[in-house]
């Protein structure tokens, strides 16, 4: 009996306990959009990333045009010209892969490009987020706009609009 009584009791703290958290939703690519600066940092890395890659697609273009001349020249040359024009076109085409690595690869260039230009308003963006889930004693405070699913969020709990005021942004 007393068995009973005790974990009757902790069902029912557990049950208040679950009651009492306090949850928020924001939509982080919403609040991104409406800050300016995001937007200038998105022009610019988009600007550099086509600027890279129109590099990339004449040195490949380039590089394609190397192998046709060598599969047309291929059997009038000696084979030590074959064998040398062959590692010519291997080591372009190792530098292509690397140039493409170094700019677009994981931690490459445009990454670091975004780290120092997208990171700095990222992180306002959830300094003030933390500030408003501890001034408004909020447990948690979900993200809708990528990486979890909310399938379904009431209006009144998206405080997406207070975040951008936290940051000094109205909503235009």
């Amino acid at each position: 009996m007393k068995k009973i009584f005790f974990l009757l009791l902790v069902v029912c703290a557990a049950s208040s306990s679950v009651d009492a958290q306090r949850y928020a939703i924001i939509d982080t690519k919403f609040i991104l959009d409406k800050i300016p600066e995001y937007k200038d940092a998105e022009k610019k890395l988009q600007l550099v990333s086509e600027q890279w890659q129109k590099d990339i697609d004449q040195r490949q273009a380039d590089l394609d045009k190397m192998y046709k001349d060598y599969e047309a020249e291929q059997f009038m040359l000696s084979d030590e010209l074959k064998k040398k024009r062959e590692d010519e076109l291997f080591n372009k085409e190792k530098e292509l892969r690397d140039l493409q690595k170094k700019r677009f690869g994981y931690e490459g260039d445009l990454f670091k490009e975004r780290q120092k230009l997208v990171k700095p308003i990222q992180d306002r963006v959830y300094n003030a987020v933390q500030k408003i889930a501890v001034a408004r004693s909020y447990d948690f405070i979900l993200d809708k706009s990528e990486g979890i699913t909310v399938i379904f969020a009431d209006p009144k709990l998206d405080k997406s609009q207070d975040v951008l005021s936290e940051l000094g942004i109205k909503n235009l």
